[in-house]
């Protein structure tokens, strides 16, 4: 009780009663680590001058305010909520890339789902997408699973490679037109490659034509009321070619009205790169981003592997924090290493957390 205002303390009812409204809300009146719950504390404010004024009635406050502070209450947790949902844009949402439980989707894809809307999650993305199929399902098959269990998928991985663009038609093939049609039957807003040939993206020219490639799939995109979009992973900071990051060309290269890119905050620190950097050198480019957190390898190629959020070595709450200030829309989480946990518990984990930093 010491070393906090109280704003009760000029009469020892009322500080009594501050204390139980301690007990009825679970906290603290006013607390740094959380929002304060305005409604209640100004209805306190005005209910003890009232009786200050008036000490005749000071046998029935107590009684009286324990009663109306309860009332106030629901009043004040939806304002807190409120408070919590003042840094969100329409639109903006928390979302699970279905590749962090790849073996769970594999074996029992409807269960999965099931269990993912039963921890809270409302928004997947996929990333199986074969034969015009989306888990073994066509593209309406699988719209109308999502919309039952009451889930939307707003963006999926399908890469692009140099078999989806004829260059003596100068035109699509018919397999990328189906992925753009198939992804717009789901809802999504971006249509997403999530990695990029070797061939391409070893040829400095080859690159920058291929780019030209990616522009225009987000004209297509756009017909649909879509976007493209890139998702990276340590490469592009690994490798250069003309003395330029590929990551440098692929941002340089790209119309950012038509391609967006889906910055993976995890991926990058096994290319040398940091979120917090890149995202300042190329500020509101990064209208999705996939959130990630690293860990030190126990083995494997790579030196680091994925772990739950706020566990490991990336500043996460900070770099999705000012992701949101400059223009991120789609926060989408991702595990691929689980530490001996199943990952299905690991997603329970980290939309808690996420839940807990502010993102719903």
């Amino acid at each position: 009780m010491s070393g906090r205002f109280d704003p009760f303390t000029k009469d020892k009812e009322l500080a009594d009663t501050s204390l139980h409204l301690e007990i009825l809300t679970g906290s603290r009146v006013i607390d740094n680590d959380r929002i304060m719950l305005f409604p209640v504390l100004i209805f306190c404010n005005l209910y003890t001058c009232s009786n200050l004024q008036n000490k005749t009635h000071m046998t029935r406050s107590r009684r009286d305010f324990i009663r109306q502070s309860a009332l106030a209450l629901g009043a004040s947790v939806m304002f807190s909520d409120k408070l919590l949902a003042l840094g969100r844009k329409k639109g903006e949402l928390t979302g699970i890339q279905l590749y962090s439980i790849r073996n769970d989707m594999k074996a029992n894809p409807l269960e999965s789902l099931k269990a993912l809307r039963a921890m809270g999650y409302r928004h997947v993305e996929h990333a199986n997408y074969i034969d015009r199929k989306f888990y073994g399902w066509t593209a309406k098959e699988f719209r109308k699973i999502l919309d039952d269990l009451g889930l939307t998928m707003p963006s999926g991985h399908t890469v692009m490679s140099s078999k989806h663009w004829d260059e003596t038609k100068k035109d699509f093939t018919d397999a990328w037109k189906y992925t753009i049609e198939d992804a717009a039957v789901l809802g999504q807003k971006f249509v997403i490659s999530p990695s990029m040939e070797n061939g391409i993206r070893r040829e400095y020219d080859k690159l920058r034509a291929f780019m030209e490639v990616f522009n225009k799939s987000g004209e297509l995109c756009n017909k649909w009321d879509m976007k493209f979009g890139y998702h990276n992973h340590d490469f592009e900071f690994r490798e250069s070619l003309n003395g330029k990051t590929l990551f440098d060309i692929i941002l340089t290269e790209t119309d950012p009205k038509l391609v967006i890119q889906q910055l993976d905050i995890g991926n990058m620190i096994n290319g040398g790169a940091q979120a917090l950097d890149i995202m300042k050198k190329y500020p509101g480019r990064f209208e999705s981003m996939h959130v990630k957190d690293e860990i030190p390898s126990a083995g494997g190629h790579e030196k680091y592997d994925s772990t739950i959020l706020g566990k490991g070595i990336v500043p996460v709450k900070e770099v999705i924090d000012l992701g949101r200030k400059w223009g991120t829309m789609h926060f989408i989480i991702e595990q691929e290493a689980y530490q001996g946990k199943t990952p299905l518990d690991c997603m329970k984990e980290n939309i808690a957390i996420m839940k807990k930093w502010g993102y719903k």
